[in-house]
């Protein structure tokens, strides 16, 4: 099995353990993807699953810059505005969420960074 999708596994596992209903793994709109789609009570995350092979000298979640923020945010309004998807625009709000993975033999690190970032002026 490929190390991204172990860490997108345990990415929904974690996310439905903790209230989130995963709507959509993997969502793609041309050269946009959005790792997982999740929703809970406060509204629709978007989750950005990073993960690494140990040793590390940074952790996945810091390889989510500028560029990969803007781009994850191209996708979530493309997603949003899919004719499908029109219902979960009443949800209350928007957030951009990271889950980062670290695999060290038999050992996995886990972190999740609810709202991890704010999207401004994309």
């Amino acid at each position: 099995m490929r190390i991204g999708r172990m860490a997108e596994d345990l990415a929904c596992g974690y996310l439905e353990r903790n209230g989130h209903k995963v709507v959509a793994r993997n969502w793609r709109s041309g050269h946009l993807e959005v790792d997982i789609v999740s929703t809970d009570a406060s509204g629709i995350h978007f989750v950005e699953v990073k993960s690494r092979v140990a040793p590390v000298q940074a952790g996945p979640e810091e390889n989510v810059g500028y560029r990969k923020q803007k781009r994850l945010a191209a996708a979530a309004r493309a997603y949003l505005h899919s004719a499908e998807n029109k219902p979960l625009l009443v949800q209350k709000e928007v957030f951009f969420d990271v889950f980062s993975v670290i695999f060290e033999g038999e050992k996995v690190e886990t972190k999740y960074y609810p709202q991890a970032y704010i999207p401004i002026n994309y």
